[in-house]
């Protein structure tokens, strides 16, 4: 069946002229008056893109956006805001930071509209994955940490990736990516562009989405042979683990929080800062281990800890 397509706060009259797509391929498309409107479709109907403008009568645009990306059952929409040239110069990058894939101005041109749609409704497959990612800012100079990162991942599809980490990143840098796995281990590479904040990425985080430019073959198939299988690993909704144990180790201090369950056993995420910055719970993600037990992955954490210079 076609894809459901969801249109808000904007004049859709002229909208089959200006993307004819939508007519060739059949797409089912709802209409709806309000923000309220917009949620409660979203709860009863399977809707992959919003299409959405200003002419909201109950919630401001960039609300709307915000409060759909904070909602676990919704977030996974693609969003798609469309301006009047009226809108002030600074409203595409209010929309994109409160969560919207992109946003065009009127008047549209039909191949970049065109573009832009077969690129959101055609959402890859994704799966949950909380594993550490280091990386590099792409013409940063490398001598000391100018320009470097880490952070965990969030989820992970062909295409890219939802990051959290406690280093700001602007909007549309090249970042070079290693993606550490455990199992069996093996680092994955990619280059990226950080093409939105993630408001969905809670504190101490920040959210970053991250599509891939390049994976070389060997990464690629790793990836989809990760996704294909929908290997979980993030851990469920709920209160924030705790920390359990500090270390101090060659000038680190490393915060080993409490084991959380997931569909693979048990996960302990470590996180660390420079001893002369740290302060309790201000360690920045640094790795994450897996046992069969809650005590089995304690100890691999400490272990692990232990060995780092």
């Amino acid at each position: 069946m076609s894809s459901q397509i969801l249109l808000a706060g904007f004049d859709s009259r002229g909208l089959a002229l200006e993307a004819p797509i939508l007519k060739r391929q059949r797409h089912r498309i709802a209409e709806r008056p309000t923000a309220r409107a917009v949620f409660q479709a979203l709860a009863d109907e399977e809707v992959k893109l919003l299409l959405l403008g200003p002419r909201l009568p109950d919630l401001g645009l960039a609300e709307l956006i915000r409060l759909v990306r904070a909602d676990e059952q919704t977030r996974h929409v693609s969003i798609l805001a469309l301006l009047p040239a009226r809108e002030a110069p600074d409203a595409e990058e209010r929309l994109r930071e409160a969560g919207a894939n992109a946003v065009l101005r009127r008047p549209l041109k039909t191949e970049q509209l065109e573009r832009w749609l077969v690129k959101l409704l055609e959402v890859p497959r994704r799966t949950q994955l909380r594993v550490p990612v280091r990386g590099q800012v792409v013409a940063v100079p490398r001598s000391g940490d100018a320009g470097r990162f880490c952070g965990l991942t969030r989820n992970i599809s062909v295409n890219g990736l939802l990051l959290a980490s406690q280093e700001k990143l602007l909007r549309d840098i090249d970042v070079e990516l290693e993606i550490s796995l455990e199992e069996p281990p093996r680092q994955l590479r990619a280059l990226g562009r950080v093409v939105r904040t993630a408001p969905e990425v809670h504190w101490p985080y920040l959210g970053y989405g991250v599509e891939f430019l390049l994976v070389p073959p060997d990464s690629r198939e790793s990836i989809a042979d990760l996704v294909g299988g929908g290997r979980p690993s993030l851990p469920p909704p709920g209160e924030a683990p705790k920390i359990r144990t500090t270390i101090e180790r060659g000038g680190w201090v490393y915060e080993i929080l409490d084991p959380v369950q997931d569909p693979h056993g048990w996960q302990v995420e470590i996180r660390r800062a420079p001893h002369e910055r740290w302060r309790p719970g201000s360690g920045g993600p640094f790795y994450v281990v897996l046992g069969a037990s809650p005590e089995a992955a304690y100890r691999e954490a400490r272990a692990f800890v232990e060995r780092q210079e």
